[in-house]
């Protein structure tokens, strides 16, 4: 049989992570969903929808004529009865001196009736006149603490007023990107309503939430202990490079129904790639191998046996041989038994061989250009 011609790979051995791959979903950092705090018409739309806003931007107007009105007339009831504050006040002022004369006259008269220049009656009558003095300034501050406290409720009148007026502008609470809207111009808007006007999604910084096997969590927490753990999400519709971030959660509890436990991750998102309730690859690192054997990816066959490979032996002869393979990272796969660093493997031509056939190792494969070679 005349050397069938292949391209080959060196074995090699160097570090590589330790990876679980697993299924996550995609949440926002914060869904604000848009409700009015006052009821009205709503006069005003001030974004589309699915634009992206900034915290504080106006999103809504409703119409604030009825509060503006509310709150003149929270602001006349304060100003009358500050007035009737100030007449209680001087209305007491008043009555203070009537009532110190009034003493000072009682206590002339009884002076008097002791040495018996006036009557019984004239003494009594001035005695009775001071108690009755007395009696209106204690009037006058029962007055004047009453009207203080209509007061005090005037003034939380007129604050509420303007809080009412506020609410008449509806802000965006975070920065983010506005959902469907759910009302329309001119609608009347109810306070408080069961269905939300808009839905605020943030979408920068975001969560990507997955559950892994509980058999993983003493290495998951150990490796957390020695620094953050870099996690990629991979969006399946999008070739390029995948979104990286850092896991930022362990739950608690890990779920006796599936054995899992559910962890959380953070991205910056700066470039959009992750939307909410995106389900996404994740890889999650968890450490490293030093010592691992590596093979380009195309060199491991599937066979009756198992995962296999053409070991390229000195005399230019093949070998067939069963491996035990572990991890895939990128076009590279992990070999834990079968082939040892520094073994030749077959990376292109593996149709046309069986064991012990002669091989020709050439740059550019049959049936494909390219691959590593000897």
């Amino acid at each position: 049989m005349p050397a069938v011609p292949v391209t080959v790979a060196t074995a090699v051995e160097r570090t590589v992570p330790i990876q679980l791959r697993l299924i996550g979903n995609v949440e926002s950092y914060a869904s604000i969903t848009v409700k009015a705090q006052v009821a009205g018409e709503l006069v005003r739309i001030h974004f589309t929808e699915g634009q992206e806003v900034r915290k504080g931007d106006l999103l809504f107007e409703i119409d604030r004529r009825p509060y503006e009105q509310a709150l003149h007339q929270a602001e006349a009831n304060l100003n009358r009865d500050i007035a009737q504050q100030q007449q209680a006040e001087a209305n007491l002022a008043r009555d203070i001196a009537q009532a110190e004369n009034a003493r000072t006259q009682a206590a002339r008269y009884a002076k008097l009736a002791t040495e018996g220049v006036i009557s019984k009656e004239q003494n009594d009558t001035m005695r009775t006149s001071a108690r009755s003095a007395d009696e209106s300034t204690r009037a006058d501050q029962a007055a004047i603490e009453s009207a203080r406290a209509a007061v005090l409720a005037d003034k939380a009148a007129v604050e509420k007023a303007k809080l009412d007026r506020e609410y008449c502008e509806i802000h965006s609470p975070i920065d983010g990107r506005t959902g469907s809207l759910q009302v329309k111009q001119g609608t009347l808007i109810k306070s408080n309503a069961d269905t939300a006007m808009v839905t605020v999604n943030q979408l920068y910084p975001t969560y990507v939430t997955f559950s892994v096997p509980e058999d993983q969590l003493g290495a998951i927490r150990k490796s957390m202990a020695q620094g953050p753990l870099a996690v990629e999400a991979h969006v399946p519709s999008d070739p390029g490079e995948p979104a990286r971030g850092q896991l930022s959660f362990i739950d608690n509890t890990v779920d006796s129904a599936t054995g899992s436990i559910k962890l959380k991750a953070t991205f910056s998102n700066k470039e959009r790639k992750l939307w909410p309730g995106q389900f996404v690859n994740v890889v999650l690192t968890i450490g490293a191998d030093s010592n691992a054997t590596v093979v380009p990816s195309e060199a491991v066959q599937n066979g009756q046996q198992g995962p296999f490979a053409f070991v390229v032996k000195a005399d230019q002869t093949v070998e067939n041989r069963v491996l035990t393979v572990g991890r895939t990272i990128g076009r590279e796969t992990v070999i834990t038994k079968g082939i040892a660093p520094g073994e030749t493997v077959v990376t292109d031509g593996q149709l046309r061989l069986i064991q012990g056939f002669k091989v020709n190792i050439v740059t550019n494969g049959p049936g494909k250009a390219g691959g590593a070679s000897q």
